[in-house]
């Protein structure tokens, strides 16, 4: 299966994630994710942002980059720390999630990768969803792309983009909701960030991506 980069990816990314993911007895058969790694960084992507359920309804939150050039391999994208933006998103992760029944349990350790100080985005991202990988208990077998085709099998690089509709969790059958801080000011808001299904069904996460 390929995936693109993300940062603190959308849940549908994490449910393809798991779907050849496979569980019985003491057998643990990984699923396996090619990260496209060869290419171009694309705008107004979830490359770069992440959307969370606030107390003012769907928030968005983002890491800045540095523009270097017109067309910049996903490898070289390197992250912008002039500005306090990761306070800002701590505060607003902090806002949105600190009365959720599992967000105490995960800050800290959360908080430790998003504070590494690392340049390259793509590492960045890489490190988050090694990260919400292993809490939501997903086994799976990351490689990376060496070059960049087109087209390819099993291919959802362009399937979860935050300017066209996302089908994946659907498609997959597990269109369903779960518990939210804010669903009963707002409703349920589907397909959040990771962090939104973590922080509120903690293990049971995982039942949840299986279906």
């Amino acid at each position: 299966m390929l995936l693109s980069s993300a940062y603190c990816p959308p849940i549908s990314w994490f449910a393809l994630a798991a779907r050849d993911f496979t569980l019985s007895g003491d057998r643990v058969i990984p699923s396996a994710v090619v990260l496209e790694a060869s290419e171009n960084y694309r705008k107004q992507s979830y490359r770069t942002r992440c959307r969370i359920a606030a107390a003012g309804g769907v928030e968005t939150i983002s890491v800045p980059i540095f523009h270097d050039a017109p067309k910049m391999p996903i490898r070289s994208v390197r992250i912008d720390y002039s500005t306090p933006w990761l306070v800002r998103n701590e505060r607003a992760i902090d806002s949105a999630y600190r009365t959720s029944a599992w967000f105490d349990y995960y800050r800290d350790s959360l908080y430790n990768i998003m504070e590494s100080g690392e340049e390259s985005l793509f590492e960045y991202n890489l490190s988050l969803i090694r990260y919400f990988l292993q809490k939501t208990g997903i086994a799976c077998e990351i490689s990376l792309t060496d070059t960049f085709v087109k087209e390819a099998e099993d291919d959802f690089r362009y399937a979860i983009d935050p300017k066209k509709p996302d089908t994946v969790l659907r498609d997959l059958g597990i269109e369903k909701p779960y518990f939210q801080v804010f669903s009963g000011k707002y409703g349920f808001k589907e397909n959040l960030s990771i962090m939104d299904l973590l922080f509120n069904e903690g293990p049971d996460s995982l039942s949840f991506l299986k279906g």
